[in-house]
């Protein structure tokens, strides 16, 4: 394998673990105000993600500085074409990350008002940013024989990418709420659930329809493989909730997830953007990748740094393992 073709299967692994670890992130602020009905109940909400969601976005700042030192042509054609709606999901994670430290900054109703409101309208408006631009990515942009975007900046929405922040703000959703239904217990562990088994099958029909989408325009033969895992690891998914399995459930998300990614990029491969105004003007591996030199030093730095950062992460995880409840909640101390 080529060191191009292996950082393309590298950002599609950092996508996956981006996808995966902030979508329950994004999933639980959508869902506290649905099923945090008290303040100490959306604390609840909030203490699950409390250690891990700034770690979690780290996967994202990494995607973008690999495709940046990998692929200069990739990223440079992506970040001009999508400016205005990765400005937006910019606006929506430091929004989002001010309001989890505001919070409980003051011990009024009204301060925590407004900023459980930044949390939600930022928790439903990032995954859809993300799914827009990683969408375009992979059912193509307006671009001319320069990789420059023909048209005006509304030129990035279309049927596909539509589809695609659907999807993610959907999956997002449902993530959130198999992951509140392992980490929470009592009332809140109850309504959790509850919305997994009544939301699951309408959230993931657009997930369904992003893939089939891919498969339909781009896909090959061996691409209906993932395709299939996916979408009986979903519906399995589901079937594990009703049965009292969280952790399996989410693990089974988890698998689901693999396999759309892997529809996706297969369905990109070779391409890195496809142009929709020509073929011929579409954006290959080959022709946006850095030489061999950067991507070789890139290898060893990750082959060192990459084990360090899973175990830390991991580790992460494992301390904060347990389930919470409101007894677990102090008093309220602000300033």
């Amino acid at each position: 394998m080529d060191l191009p073709t292996f950082w393309f299967l590298v950002i599609a692994l950092l996508w996956l673990g981006y996808l995966f670890l902030e979508g329950f992130d994004f999933g639980v602020g959508m869902l506290l105000p649905v099923l945090g009905r008290t303040d100490v109940q959306r604390r609840v909400l909030i203490n699950t993600i409390g250690p891990v969601w700034d770690g979690n976005e780290v996967w994202l700042i990494v995607a973008g500085g690999a495709t940046f030192a990998a692929f200069p042509g990739w990223y440079a054609s992506l970040f001009s074409t999508a400016y205005l709606p990765l400005l937006v999901l910019l606006l929506a994670l430091i929004g989002r990350g001010v309001a989890f430290e505001y919070r409980g900054k003051v011990d009024t109703d009204r301060w925590r008002r407004v900023w459980d409101t930044v949390i939600v309208l930022a928790s439903w408006t990032a995954p859809a940013m993300v799914g827009l631009v990683l969408s375009a990515s992979v059912f193509g942009l307006p671009l001319d024989a320069n990789g420059d975007r023909v048209g005006g900046w509304w030129t990035i929405f279309s049927l596909p990418t539509v589809v695609g922040a659907l999807a993610v703000v959907t999956f997002s959703l449902l993530h959130g709420a198999v992951f509140l239904a392992l980490k929470t217990e009592g009332e809140v562990r109850s309504r959790a659930r509850a919305f997994a088994l009544r939301g699951g099958l309408p959230l993931l029909l657009p997930v369904v329809a992003l893939v089939l989408l891919a498969q339909f325009r781009e896909g090959s033969t061996w691409t209906w493989v993932p395709l299939g895992i996916a979408l009986a690891a979903g519906l399995l998914g589901l079937a594990r909730v009703a049965a009292d399995r969280e952790g399996q459930a989410f693990f089974l998300q988890a698998v689901a997830l693999t396999g759309v990614v892997v529809t996706l990029f297969g369905a990109l491969w070779p391409n890195v953007i496809p142009s929709t105004v020509d073929p011929a003007f579409s954006l290959s591996i080959e022709d946006t990748a850095a030489s061999d030199y950067p991507l070789m030093i890139m290898t060893w730095v990750a082959a060192f740094g990459t084990p360090a950062v899973l175990v830390y992460q991991g580790w992460t995880y494992w301390v904060f393992r347990k389930r919470i409840g409101t007894q677990h909640i102090p008093p309220v101390h602000a300033p």
